[in-house]
């Protein structure tokens, strides 16, 4: 049932307040202006029968004589077979040209799957960045994030991991993106061929703030009904910090009390709710969720990456235009590294980062002006090989090839009884003269 309502009480910001009754959090409401235009909101909080909407478009126009009225329903995206190579607005409409989508509707922002159907992750995502591959592999429904600040290629490293990996569907959900970044994102899987199996939902830093907030709920929404069809589903979310931004000017703007730094007090929960939507369905597909996280002045203490990090299941750490091994951690590696890949990963990963480790402080001891031991330049040597074929974000290299690259680099730079690995796997899969 429709409900209308000729009076608003109160225009702050986006925020219009209006008294109305047997409405729900979440429903759409459309205004009526004066001029005869017509606009969009959300319910977004309740005080008492005084109910907040945020206008989608902002309130530029809009009056407190103007219609309101209510749809019974709320937010909802098209998904289907048919939004796999177009793009989308932070509202779901489609910002390529393309025709209108013709395909089912469904609500957004729904509770997380069923529990019940959940199995324990342990199937390996391919990405051929040995970085993320061989020292800190990524399980498929896994959700962790990509720690970095601005300035960081963490746009390009997503773009190459989408057009890299062995998952069914991308879902790209960009909010607060500069129109560079969204028109790289669109070159790059046009020109990589990735388009094909790929939607992106793309809020602009110019769009409204609400369409912010509501991109990674389409991109979510969109990827379940995908992972319920027995799709393996890549969820790519960029920048949860602008999510969390947004989310902070819309409670200023109800006069919320806030916490940390301004922040509103439910921001973890807000954060959960859509990171939890990782999953591995028994007997279907699965969701996957990569969202990069920019720390302001480099601060992991900074509300949005503290909160990350009791959430999900690791960090990428973005640092210098590499992933940095010492900052970054998937804490599901342990359940594919030697089980689903080869029987030495685990051993000659740990030594290589061991070696590169000892490398750093070489390197320290060469930089106060310190003499250097013949071991100090095996290793100094080795760090500039390991940095060059290893951690360079362009090297790609599939699992098995980036195994045998690390033997051969482990030979060229230190005798066979320096590495610290078992005899076992120095005589099956060494790369030294026998």
């Amino acid at each position: 049932m429709v409900k209308t309502y000729n009076r608003i009480e109160r225009i702050k910001g986006s925020i219009a307040q209006v008294r109305a009754e047997g409405v729900m959090l979440g429903e759409l409401a459309q205004i009526k202006m004066s001029d005869g235009r017509s606009t969009l909101g959300q319910v977004i909080g309740f005080n008492g029968d005084r109910v907040s909407l945020q206008i989608f478009a902002g309130t530029k126009g809009v009056g407190t004589g103007d219609q309101i009225r209510f749809l019974s329903k709320p937010m909802q995206v098209n998904c289907g077979e048919s939004m796999l190579g177009r793009v989308f607005n932070g509202s779901g409409e489609p910002i390529d040209n393309g025709p209108e989508i013709m395909a089912e509707k469904i609500d957004i922002g729904g509770p997380s799957f069923n529990p019940s159907r959940r199995i324990v992750p342990k199937r390996f995502v391919r990405t051929n960045i040995p970085m993320i591959d061989m020292f800190n592999a990524l399980v498929i429904s896994q959700k962790i994030p990509i720690f970095s600040i601005s300035g960081e290629p963490y746009n390009e490293l997503l773009a190459r991991i989408a057009s890299q990996t062995d998952a069914d569907i991308i879902i790209l959900g960009g909010m607060g993106l500069k129109f560079d970044d969204y028109q790289f994102f669109k070159d790059y899987f046009t020109r990589t061929g990735a388009m094909e199996k790929t939607s992106m939902f793309i809020h602009l830093a110019s769009d409204p703030v609400v369409e912010c907030v509501l991109v990674p709920d389409m991109a979510l929404a969109a990827a379940e009904q995908f992972a319920i069809k027995d799709k393996n589903v890549l969820v790519l979310l960029t920048d949860m910090t602008s999510f969390s931004d947004s989310l902070k000017e819309i409670s200023i703007s109800m006069d919320m009390v806030p916490s940390n730094r301004g922040y509103p007090g439910s921001l973890y929960s807000d954060l959960a709710s859509r990171y939890e939507k990782a999953v591995d369905i028994e007997g279907s597909g699965s969701i996957t969720i990569i969202a990069v996280t920019t720390m302001p002045g480099n601060d992991v203490t900074h509300p949005v990456p503290d909160n990350t990090g009791y959430i999900t299941e690791g960090q990428f750490y973005l640092h210098g235009g590499r992933i940095d091994p010492f900052g970054s951690l998937s804490r599901l590696k342990q359940q594919v590294m030697g089980k689903v890949t080869r029987e030495d990963h685990g051993d000659l990963a740990n030594a290589m980062i061991r070696l590169y480790a000892d490398a750093k402080k070489a390197r320290d001891r060469e930089s106060m002006g310190f003499r250097l031991s013949g071991w100090d330049k095996k290793l100094l040597a080795y760090a500039e090989t390991f940095e060059k074929k290893m951690m360079d974000l362009q090297v790609n290299l599939d699992i098995e090839e980036q195994l045998d690259l690390g033997w051969t680099i482990l030979a060229q730079c230190f005798d066979r009884n320096e590495t610290g690995l078992k005899n076992t796997w120095i005589e099956k899969y060494g790369k030294w003269d026998k």
